[in-house]
């Protein structure tokens, strides 16, 4: 049920727009209330106005919204997985009731400060620095790449603090309206287009000690919130692989050349075969780990080993769809340049497939290549 309601909201609402949006470089604001009223807004958090979905209900959601716009599926993990959970599982039971349930009604939109302009997949070497002045702390630093940043009313930022001599990572609400707090919208991508991506500025933004999440310190805390997200993304990559591979089909069984349609060529069903091979396997996949994660729970490594196939067999799939296209591939008339192109930055974010790689790699043989 919650898989159909999606379905039909992204279809109904957003695919009429979603080419339109691309090309203008445009998110779709207006469709948050809608988005929230479907529950998806920390979907998958139990308590404080949340839906409580188990992870296959809402990998699922997630699969419907990135067939739709991986811009519109990443709005809804960053808002869930990566700023709504580190309060829900690090944040104080007042924090919690502060900010989780306006958070879950769209009333608050949130993001995540961890990647910098110099320190992407080695977050320990951020720059960000927190200091310690009275009752509250004050930041300085630049966060770089950040989804929703340009419309977040709250920023989860990691920063390193000296605690004593002893410098650790610690994680701080820091809120719109704060002196010091810039978040420019980042212009020119030609990749997640549809989705408002931009940088978290911090010139000396005194934070009050109230902010600070306690449940945590060192780099485990913004990893843990990765992983959670990164799981999410190994379901949605196979929405906008499957947006493709239909396209393709489609596209396929209507276009003649040499008097019969390309679909009764055997070099194009071997193309469309080996699609649907790799997405059902990418299915299983996720749905196999979803149902571990909710009895036994699943470890960062079997999460990588997800995110890693499904999302590089998406990518592939996405290019392997736009030949079979043409020179028509290349229009947004059809979505497959369109989820081609934003599968390049999925492909990337939150674990490049290298870095993903090399954790399967240490868990293989116990030797880390980092």
């Amino acid at each position: 049920m919650i898989r159909d309601a999606v379905r039909r909201f992204v279809r109904e609402r957003y695919l009429p727009r979603a080419a339109d949006l691309f090309a203008r470089e445009e998110f779709a604001t207006d469709l948050i209330p809608e988005i929230a009223a479907l529950g998806l807004l920390g979907g998958s958090l139990t308590g404080y106005g949340c839906a409580g979905m188990n992870s296959v209900a809402y990998g699922l959601a997630l699969q419907e919204l990135e067939y739709g716009d991986s811009g519109l599926r990443s709005f809804v993990s960053v808002q869930g997985s990566l700023a709504m959970y580190p309060i829900w599982k690090y944040g104080s039971e007042a924090q919690k009731q502060r900010w989780l349930p306006k958070m879950a009604a769209a009333e608050l939109i949130g993001c995540f400060g961890l990647t910098e302009p110099d320190s992407g997949s080695d977050p320990s070497s951020m720059k960000t620095r927190a200091r310690k002045d009275g009752s509250a702390y004050v930041l300085t630093g630049t966060k770089m790449w950040i989804t929703s940043a340009p419309i977040a009313d709250l920023c989860v930022v990691w920063a390193k603090v000296d605690d004593g001599g002893a410098e650790s990572i610690r994680g701080f609400v820091v809120e719109r309206g704060m002196k010091g707090l810039e978040t420019p919208l980042i212009h020119g991508k030609m990749s997640l287009r549809a989705s408002p991506t931009g940088e978290i500025v911090l010139n000396e933004v005194r934070v009050p000690e109230e902010n600070v999440l306690p449940g945590v310190v060192g780099l485990k805390g913004p990893l843990g919130c990765l992983t959670q997200a990164r799981f999410g993304i190994a379901w949605g990559a196979l929405g906008a692989a499957r947006a493709c591979y239909e396209t393709a089909v489609s596209y396929a069984r209507e276009r003649v050349q040499f008097g019969q349609p390309i679909a009764s060529r055997q070099l194009i069903q071997s193309e469309l075969v080996e699609m649907a091979t790799e997405i059902a396997k990418g299915q299983l996949m996720a749905l196999h780990f979803g149902r571990l994660k909710d009895t036994t729970g699943i470890s960062p490594v079997q999460v990588s080993l997800c995110k890693r196939n499904n999302v590089g067999w998406a990518l592939k799939i996405a290019r392997t769809a736009r030949g079979v296209l043409g020179a028509n591939g290349i229009l947004l008339d059809y979505p497959v340049i369109r989820h081609m192109l934003n599968l390049e930055s999925v492909y990337t974010y939150e674990g490049t497939d290298e870095v993903h790689c090399l954790i399967l790699g240490n868990a293989i043989t116990g030797h880390n290549a980092f």
